[in-house]
């Protein structure tokens, strides 16, 4: 794929970055074909990790407006149901 290539989505981004990961390993390529990959790896890298802390900053949101819980809160309250002995 071309560096110019529109990104679409986070989860595509995901894949083509699995695809060039495992391409690079395989060593195969030339230089010039590994830094083209390389340099487009690091394109979905960029793309992937903006889109992540925009989720963040949305969860945020939402718990500070009490729409959401914390979801360690949940991850506590099931540790402790499980802590307990069955009766």
């Amino acid at each position: 794929m071309s560096s110019k290539t529109k990104i679409k989505d986070f989860e595509s981004a995901i894949s083509e970055l699995e695809t060039i990961v495992g391409t690079l390993e395989e060593g195969d390529l030339s230089l010039d074909k590994s830094l083209e990959l390389f340099e487009r790896g690091v394109q979905l890298s960029r793309f992937c990790h903006q889109r992540l802390e925009e989720a963040e900053k949305k969860i945020e949101v939402l718990n500070e407006q009490g729409e959401l819980s914390d979801a360690t809160d949940s991850l506590n309250t099931s540790d402790s149901d499980a802590d307990e002995p069955a009766q």
